[in-house]
């Protein structure tokens, strides 16, 4: 195999996975505020036609990148209302958030069904990139180097920042952080939001950087990968990271797979590797004694309701 192969086929790898790199990040934040929030699907799908619909409308990708955001954060504003304060059960709401964004982006994204928008932004000049080793580096999406920062912002927020260390108090014990002082439904709004606004990004980057087209169930349960990813890296940023490009090279074998054109395996399965070997991963962590599951915060999932 070729250096230009190897190149080609790590750009790919890189390129497929910053989307549900993004969405996983945002997810990670919102867990770690102890909120359990499973509708990351619908708030990427969400982000993806209201990104790609500013994009076809102004013509400006940027535009679009930062609707989308707006977007994944107004939704998650939903559930957040339904479960910060009216302290409806987080699972099921988020379950109802995947099912709303899935049929609100197909009835909005209907006039923009085939369309293709030119999305393309470059950071560096394309002599940079006429190397293998400099395509390797400077070719990329500017969505690819901000998930890059994004991974090192999150890890340094959560591990060294007083804000951090308070939202990760909230999320291990709500009640502890409430008796001295902290506004935990606040802290949890603003994670919720953040999340949110992540998951609308990471949608986008599907709608704007990997096709660019918008078509119905776009983003095909990245959504469900990230939620699990999270749980794969332990709820560290720095494993997430490894945990995405481990997905994105799953992905990347599965459409070379198929464009190699094996006979003796049907593309629906081909189409299943990538979801298959989630499932197996987080099979074999579980199984494990001390698994990554133990490392989720204390409150995860619970309400909270401040004492009267």
């Amino acid at each position: 195999m070729s250096a230009d192969i190897l190149i080609a086929i790590f750009v790919t790898v890189i390129t497929a996975s910053t989307p549900v790199l993004i969405a996983g990040l945002g997810a990670l934040v919102v867990e770690k505020s102890g909120v359990l929030n499973l509708g990351v699907e619908g708030m990427m799908l969400i982000g993806a036609v209201t990104g790609f619909a500013m994009a076809a409308t102004t013509g400006s990708p940027t535009l679009g990148f930062i609707a989308a955001i707006v977007a994944g954060a107004a939704a998650s504003m939903v559930f957040a209302v339904l479960t910060l304060t009216l302290a409806a059960n987080q699972v099921a709401t988020g379950l109802a958030l995947t099912i709303f964004g899935t049929g609100l982006s197909a009835l909005a994204g209907k006039g923009f069904v085939g369309r293709t928008v030119d999305a393309s932004i470059r950071i560096f000049p394309d002599v940079l990139a006429l190397h293998p080793l400099g395509r390797l580096i400077f070719s990329h999406h500017p969505m690819v180097y901000l998930s890059l920062v994004l991974t090192v912002g999150v890890a340094w927020f959560l591990s060294r920042s007083r804000a951090g260390l308070i939202l990760r108090a909230v999320g291990e014990s709500a009640d502890a952080a409430h008796s001295i002082g902290y506004n935990v439904i606040a802290i949890r709004y603003l994670a919720v939001a953040f999340g949110g606004a992540m998951a609308g990004l990471g949608g986008a980057c599907f709608s704007l950087m990997l096709t660019p087209m918008w078509s119905e169930k776009l983003t095909a349960g990245r959504g469900w990968i990230a939620l699990a990813l999270v749980v794969f890296a332990s709820w560290r940023p720095g494993r997430l990271l490894a945990g995405a490009y481990l997905f994105g090279l799953v992905m990347t074998l599965e459409l070379h797979a198929k464009a190699a054109g094996f006979g003796l395996i049907a593309p629906e399965v081909l189409a299943m590797m990538p979801y298959l070997a989630t499932i197996l991963v987080l099979t074999i962590i579980s199984m494990r004694p001390g698994s990554a599951y133990s490392a989720a915060p204390a409150c995860l999932g619970k309400p909270f309701r401040p004492p009267v």
